[in-house]
């Protein structure tokens, strides 16, 4: 019982895996706290990684009954063989590639990886179609005599692996900021009232840029207490319509019948729900 309250109390980590940048939600039994910054070794589905913790878990999120436990803090001598795995990794990668020509193999190949309890290889490709990839992984395997592993990703996962550089000259947000790969849809650059370029509104991975998810939430909280554009209201100014509602100047622009423009802050607006019709506060 001792060892039952001791688990569901233990505190949960966010951990960045360094490799994929990948973020998930750890717990640690152990003691002292861990701190942001401190290197440790977590379990994923393809084996052991090296993950930086970014920091704990605020209470209420991320409890799971089957939440994964970070297995040690890393030390010195995981981090020195890190730093060798990567150095073999590009070898690794151009051989992997050669093989590919070689085979002429309609894939592109993202990175390939050494996990930290060397077991074997990770080599992560990108492909449009189905690859029947089972002579290439014989070559390998007969190559560097370990287990090999190929694994199909997304475009945008391509991106959080590699990184770059985006529009706004910061940091790929897959790769340096966002938890995880979250839905981004046409919807919110909607609610945004950006424009739907798919040139200006999309990421060098050439899917809809991450950042749209960021504000969406609070745009649509704010558009639910307002008239949405088209919408009729009757003033003592005669019958306006709705044709604009900017969130960041805070005002509804609203069109008389005669087409004079008229600006209102959202405070002025109403919903009566007695007559259920949206109405504008007397000035």
């Amino acid at each position: 019982m001792e060892e039952q309250n001791k688990t569901a109390q233990a505190p949960l980590y966010h951990v960045k895996i360094i490799h994929s940048s990948a973020t998930d939600i750890y717990g640690w039994d152990e003691s002292p706290d861990l701190q942001p910054g401190d290197l440790v070794v977590v379990p994923t589905r393809y084996g052991l990684e090296l993950g930086r913790i970014q920091g704990p878990v605020r209470a209420g999120r991320g409890e799971d009954k089957d939440q994964q436990k970070i297995q040690r803090k890393a030390t010195r001598e995981d981090w020195e063989r890190y730093e060798l795995h990567e150095s073999r990794e590009e070898g690794a990668f151009q051989t992997c590639k050669e093989k590919i020509d070689e085979h002429g193999l309609d894939m592109k190949l993202v990175s390939a990886h050494y996990c930290i309890d060397e077991k074997k290889i990770l080599f992560y490709f990108t492909a449009e179609n189905r690859v029947d990839f089972r002579q290439l992984v014989k070559d390998l395997v007969s190559i560097f005599q370990t287990r090999i592993e190929l694994r199909q990703i997304g475009v945008r996962d391509e991106a959080r692996v590699l990184g770059g550089i985006g529009v706004c000259g910061r940091t790929f947000c897959c790769h340096g900021v966002t938890d995880k790969l979250r839905a981004v849809s046409i919807k919110m650059a909607k609610e945004q009232n950006l424009t739907l370029s798919s040139m200006k509104i999309s990421g060098p991975c050439g899917r809809l840029l991450c950042c749209l998810a960021y504000e969406y939430d609070s745009y649509r909280e704010i558009r639910r207490t307002l008239p949405s554009e088209g919408t009729r209201i009757r003033s003592g100014e005669g019958t306006l319509r709705v044709v604009d509602v900017n969130i960041f100047t805070q005002q509804a622009k609203l069109e008389a019948e005669d087409g004079t423009a008229v600006f209102f802050p959202f405070e002025s607006f109403f919903y009566d729900s007695t007559r259920e019709q949206w109405r504008i506060r007397e000035r």
